[in-house]
């Protein structure tokens, strides 16, 4: 049996069981990692008070860490309640020691009081977090009241305007000016957008609002602590800080909906295994500032099927001769485009729109969709990157143009992202290693397709690596709704698509399907 990786958290104990350590360890145990409780302050608490608070002593502190380093080192270190300055600058001096012998991370949640309004850090602690552990975070996950006092600053709150979501992206920007490589400003306790618990998101990889719908419970102790657990527990996975906040959220969701009654007051939440298979707790991303997200359409569409990827209108046109009924005209944009490259752009797209009218066939242009749409083409297929550079207005003017849209994912946040724009369809690639083009994302395999396509909630496209009629079968079988070619086509399609259109008709018929996942697959190296 594979030994799981081992996280470190420093951490209050909870008397109640609801926070702290307790909440820690039930995380940690819904990811499968070993979770090392170390002890930086013993409170005594119920479900509707702190009533005292010791704070565990630098050198017993100190005897825990030397114990465990030299057995169980961690992959991650996550910080909870730590009870005072001197505890904080210890904990960076032990950062910084197990660094020297390799990678480690460190997420904090900067636990500076109890939902029941108990202080837990004076001016120092305040300065030590922001001199001490904020430049050497991978990830921070403050609420908005932590996030001003990290900064020095009040939490006033306009009464017209209770926890303003809007002031979030600049507290994040200002927290990763203080070292922090990656922040999370949660919004459990601020205000609802249209239903939706909005958290703020801003990292290396990915920034933007993850919403998900707020579950009615007043049993949410803990919820904080499991959240940022959570985070470390699937850092130690592998995933990046995007990935891991993303099943964090999930996390804390499905912990929510599991909550239960213990005192008078609030109960404990409840993460457990197999939180990531449920398609309700997967999140929506942003692309920007701008938190509303588009509604998920319920239009009913032809599959998909086999999806051929080419690049020139007599290509498609030789394509529908062999009974292939879905295509993505695919022309590179040169370094330097000139008119004559323009016009024949332009040219192969009308000729595309009209053969595959024709035909009765689906098509999609990549990249250009204004001059798509222009000439009358119903679809457009956008990476990430492309989509991103349109801009707010720009992203609104397509979604207005009523085209049907399919985005290419690679990762957690990217299938979060593209969900917010209610697709006609999400690519999930490359699954197997592709030589199309250069990217840095591990290949996905049939696993991570499965749990893709069971995730969704909207069509999935499998698509890099598929070079042959058999791995058309097997993506097939995961469930997809169409499955993308490009080299498989051959030179001459006609004595090719006949195999690779039977492969997935035969995948798709087949009562085989391929295991789901408790969770996915890291497909970016953390």
């Amino acid at each position: 049996m594979t030994r799981p990786p081992v996280m470190w958290s420093i951490a209050g104990t909870d008397s109640s069981g609801g926070a702290g350590l307790s909440a820690d360890q039930r995380a940690a145990d819904a990811f499968g990692v070993h979770l090392c409780p170390v002890v930086a302050a013993v409170t005594a608490q119920h479900s509707l008070a702190v009533t005292r608070i010791n704070c565990i002593d630098p050198a017993v502190l100190d005897a825990q860490f030397e114990a465990l380093a030299d057995d169980l080192r961690p992959r991650v270190v996550k910080t909870g309640l730590l009870g005072g300055a001197a505890q904080v600058r210890l904990v960076a001096r032990w950062i910084d020691r197990l660094r020297e012998a390799g990678a480690v991370a460190l997420v904090v949640d900067p636990v500076l009081a109890a939902s029941t309004g108990a202080a837990f850090a004076d001016a120092d602690t305040l300065q030590a977090y922001r001199c001490e552990l904020l430049p050497r975070a991978t990830v921070i996950t403050p609420n908005r009241r932590e996030a001003l006092a990290l900064l020095g600053e009040a939490a006033g709150t306009d009464p017209a305007r209770p926890h303003d979501l809007s002031t979030l992206p600049a507290l994040a920007r200002r927290l990763r000016g203080l070292g922090a490589a990656s922040v999370c400003i949660t919004g459990g306790d601020s205000a609802d957008c249209d239903g939706q618990v909005l958290d703020w998101l801003d990292s290396e990889h990915a920034a933007g609002w993850l919403a998900s719908p707020r579950v009615p419970t007043a049993h949410n102790h803990g919820t904080g602590c499991t959240f940022a657990s959570s985070v470390a527990a699937a850092i130690a996975l592998g995933f990046v800080p995007a990935d891991a906040t993303v099943l964090a959220k999930m996390a804390a969701a499905h912990a929510l909906r599991n909550s239960h009654a213990a005192g008078a007051g609030a109960g404990p939440v409840h993460a457990s295994p197999g939180f990531a298979t449920e398609p309700s707790l997967l999140p929506r991303l942003s692309w920007g500032e701008r938190p509303p997200f588009a509604a998920i359409k319920s239009d009913a569409n032809p599959p998909l099927g086999l999806y051929a990827i080419v690049d020139s209108a007599a290509r498609v046109e030789e394509l529908l001769k062999t009974g292939v009924r879905t295509v993505q005209l695919r022309i590179k944009t040169p370094a330097h485009p000139d008119d004559a490259w323009r016009d024949g752009l332009q040219r192969a797209v009308a000729l595309c729109v009209q053969a595959c009218r024709s035909a009765g066939a689906q098509l999609f242009v990549n990249d250009h969709w204004e001059l798509a749409h222009a000439l009358g083409a119903r679809g457009v297929h956008l990476g990430q990157e492309d989509m991103l550079a349109l801009g707010d207005d720009g992203r609104q003017a397509l979604a207005a143009s009523g085209m049907q849209l399919g985005l290419s994912s690679h990762s957690l946040w990217e299938l979060c992202r593209a969900r917010g724009s209610a697709p006609r369809y999400i690519a999930c690639g490359p699954v197997w290693p592709t030589l199309t083009k250069a990217m840095p994302w591990k290949p996905q395999g049939l696993l991570n397709l499965r749990w893709w396509q069971h995730m969704a909630g909207t069509p999935v496209v499998a698509i890099g690596g598929i070079l042959s009629a058999q791995q058309v079968q097997d993506a097939a079988e995961c469930g997809v709704d169409g499955v993308c070619v490009v080299r498989a086509l051959g030179e001459h399609p006609a004595a090719t698509v006949a195999a690779l259109k039977k492969a997935f008709d035969v995948g798709t018929k087949s009562a085989r399907r391929h295991e789901l996942p408790q969770i996915a697959s890291p497909s970016l190296g953390a």
